[in-house]
């Protein structure tokens, strides 16, 4: 990366040298979104972390200066270079360079009543996650240590997802967990810098997608959305609103163990993945309720299609769009078959990205729904283990 580096290098307001990159395809849509919907916290990223022990709150900020220094992105903001939105990333050589890029809070409530700090904590939770990021000036990372009791702590993050995406939040944890337990017995980091940054993703992605390779890749995608894309008219017991309200909710169940292996047993039997089983599911369901035969559904991806990506922090993540026909009164297993072909199909041209995609095809815009499709189905893989004392909240 050092020799891309060298040659985008740039001074900023104040003099200091920073390199400046292009926007991936994906953070430039939630750069025009950020433009287009200003001060919204859409893209916010929050969690929580409980800590049960003596919590080194020294190690604990090292540690996430260490994590802030390895990775570029999370060093990065955007800012316009000739009327073109770039990626600015700061150097990491002092400790002042690293604690610009992240807002840092303590707060005690342990000398609240029980009920009274969990109601604080959430309402703290709460407004973390909605404060909106300024991509501009930055920071994009904000980090708040929560003392509930003598060895009882929670640590709030928000992050905006255009530097960051759920599998880097595995990365995040899995090195904050191994740098809190050497600094917090002063040892140095035992966590190898990285041979590559999401710059040079970025750069990477640039240079691929053009000329014959972008051509070949839309074709296909051209191909598998030709014709007339339905909207698919779920019955609701209200009017759908002109302008999306982003105001959702959850409903949580639970499979029981002896129905997921029997999903999982059936799955094997009939050489599928438990994604497409769980897809041609969910496909039915919407059948069921639609009526419709020619059924859209989006889904995510990693995209990180090489090795050395695994380990890098940053926007990877793609949207496909699944289309499966459901004319002609498939049984369950034709179904899955159609499945099997589509997603097959799908993950062998992931990489093109979702904006180019809606840019080629030009479909019909609506504030009321989402241009291709309108639901979007995913697995998410499971977040690391956390080691005693982290876990989850």
């Amino acid at each position: 990366m050092i020799q891309e580096i060298s040659t985008n290098f740039s001074k900023a307001s104040d003099g200091e040298e920073v390199f400046v990159f292009p926007l991936s395809f994906a953070q430039q849509r939630l750069w025009f979104l950020d433009r287009l919907i200003p001060n919204s916290p859409i893209y916010n990223i929050p969690g929580a972390v409980e800590f049960n022990g003596q919590l080194n709150v020294a190690a604990v900020e090292k540690s996430f200066q260490e994590i802030i220094r390895r990775h570029e992105i999370l060093r990065t903001t955007f800012a316009l270079a000739s009327g073109e939105p770039v990626q600015v990333v700061t150097p990491a050589t002092t400790d002042s360079q690293l604690r610009r890029h992240y807002l840092w809070q303590e707060i005690d409530l342990s000398h609240f009543s029980a009920a009274d700090r969990q109601l604080e904590l959430q309402r703290l939770a709460t407004a973390q996650a909605q404060r909106p990021f300024n991509l501009e000036q930055g920071p994009l990372l904000r980090v708040t240590i929560v003392r509930l009791g003598q060895q009882e702590y929670t640590l709030l993050i928000a992050v905006h997802h255009i530097i960051l995406d759920g599998w880097s939040i595995g990365i995040f944890m899995r090195e904050l967990m191994v740098l809190y337990e050497a600094f917090s017995q002063e040892r140095p980091s035992p966590v190898e810098d990285l041979p590559i940054q999401y710059a040079d993703f970025t750069l990477w992605q640039r240079q691929f997608l053009q000329g014959e390779v972008l051509h070949r890749k839309l074709a296909y995608w051209q191909r598998q959305l030709s014709g007339s894309l339905p909207v698919l008219q779920l019955p609701t017991s209200r009017p759908r609103p002109a302008v999306p309200s982003f105001r959702g909710a959850r409903h949580l169940f639970t499979l029981s163990s002896k129905l997921t292996e029997a999903i999982k047993s059936f799955a094997r039997q009939e050489g599928v993945t438990l994604f497409m089983m769980l897809l041609a599911v969910f496909k039915t369901l919407l059948y069921r309720y639609t009526g419709q035969e020619d059924i859209l559904v989006g889904s995510t991806i990693a995209n990180r299609q090489r090795p050395e990506l695994e380990g890098v922090i940053g926007f990877f993540v793609n949207t496909v769009v699944l289309r499966t026909d459901l004319s002609g009164n498939p049984t369950f297993r034709q179904l899955l078959a159609r499945v099997r072909g589509v997603t097959l199909e799908a993950d062998s041209h992931q990489d093109l990205p979702f904006e180019k995609l809606v840019e080629a095809l030009q479909p019909e815009r609506e504030l009321s729904w989402s241009p291709l499709f309108q639901v979007a189905f995913d697995i998410t893989p499971p977040m690391p283990a956390l080691t005693s004392p982290w876990s989850y909240s």
